[in-house]
């Protein structure tokens, strides 16, 4: 009897732990000039850890991605009342600026490592092709709580230094990097342009995890900002285009509808063609983004929070 008990008690904590996450929240300082030291950004970043998988994402962007996807799923659901309190929404949190406009998905035992980034609203991904070589040095400290190693490492242009914990037997970090027999608690360039500094950990039981679209667009690193320009210039044109025909059509209409009057009352006639070029030229101003959405933006989580993420100073320099 007490061995099934022992047994069924194992199997609920297998069954408990395999649907949690563990999120490793990082303060994270950036310098958003690359050329002076000006003020230090902050945000916090998270590490959400489950089972053999990690996704590396800031809290502002997880903030407005899990707002917009319930958003989107509520929508479905018809509720007007339900938009107008989005839109108050919007105003607050999810306008948020982060310099990660970006989130990376791990797979830890294979230290295999996803991009992905969003261009004119589609989601677009690569493969990290470049293994990190780490120095691990004799240097142990404590740091941010932890026993932890020194390690150094050469990605991206730049000198990374991390400080890693086997207290936390992880093989994972923040941004990109992992491989170290441990958890990396502490992490900053040579230039310090970026730092990470674990400072909590916490356990979740239904942590938001990123939707992968299933016309997601796979590329390489090396064709990535390349790739995601053509889905931006396709974007654009396609708006052009919609916005070409829809003015066509307009045009069309409120020539009919003057020449109707013309010939019913004889007064459609008297400045008609300016009214009508009015709304035609608000019509082409609307098409082209004056309203809802940015060029190059995406529905609603484009537009001022793209601008906003935009960094001067990137985290890979090469």
């Amino acid at each position: 009897m007490k061995q099934k008990l022992l047994g069924f008690f194992v199997l609920f904590l297998a069954v408990m732990s395999y649907g949690q996450t563990t999120r490793y929240i990082y303060e994270t300082l950036v310098n958003p000039d690359s050329i002076n030291l000006v003020t230090m950004k902050s945000e916090r970043t998270f590490l959400d850890v489950k089972n053999d998988r990690s996704l590396f994402i800031s809290e502002n962007k997880l903030v407005r991605d899990s707002i917009f996807t319930s958003f989107k799923s509520e929508v479905k659901e018809n509720n007007k009342k339900e938009e107008k309190e989005f839109s108050k929404l919007e105003g607050k949190k999810y306008n948020e600026p982060t310099f990660f406009e970006y989130f990376i998905i791990k797979n830890i035992p294979e230290q295999k490592i996803y991009f992905y980034d969003r261009a004119a609203g589609k989601q677009i991904y690569y493969q990290e092709d470049r293994p990190i070589r780490w120095e691990i040095t004799k240097d142990i400290e404590k740091q941010n709580g932890y026993a932890a190693q020194k390690a150094v490492t050469n990605f991206g242009g730049r000198t990374w230094t991390a400080w890693f914990t086997k207290d936390i037997a992880v093989s994972d970090g923040p941004y990109k990097f992992s491989g170290l027999p441990g958890l990396i608690v502490k992490l900053e360039d040579d230039n310090g342009d970026y730092k990470f500094d674990l400072v909590k950990k916490i356990v979740l039981k239904n942590a938001f995890e990123e939707p992968i679209s299933s016309d997601v667009k796979q590329s390489t690193r090396v064709n990535f900002h390349g790739d995601k320009a053509a889905l931006e210039m396709e974007f654009g044109k396609n708006r052009k285009s919609a916005a070409g025909n829809g003015n066509a059509a307009e045009m069309m209409s409120q020539g009919g509808g003057r020449h109707q009057g013309g010939m019913n009352g004889g007064g459609g006639m008297r400045g008609g063609g300016m009214r009508g070029g009015g709304r035609s030229g608000g019509g082409m101003y609307r098409g082209m983004g004056g309203e809802g959405i940015p060029m190059g933006g995406s529905p609603t989580m484009g537009g001022g929070s793209m601008k906003a993420g935009i960094s001067q100073n990137p985290i890979e320099l090469n």
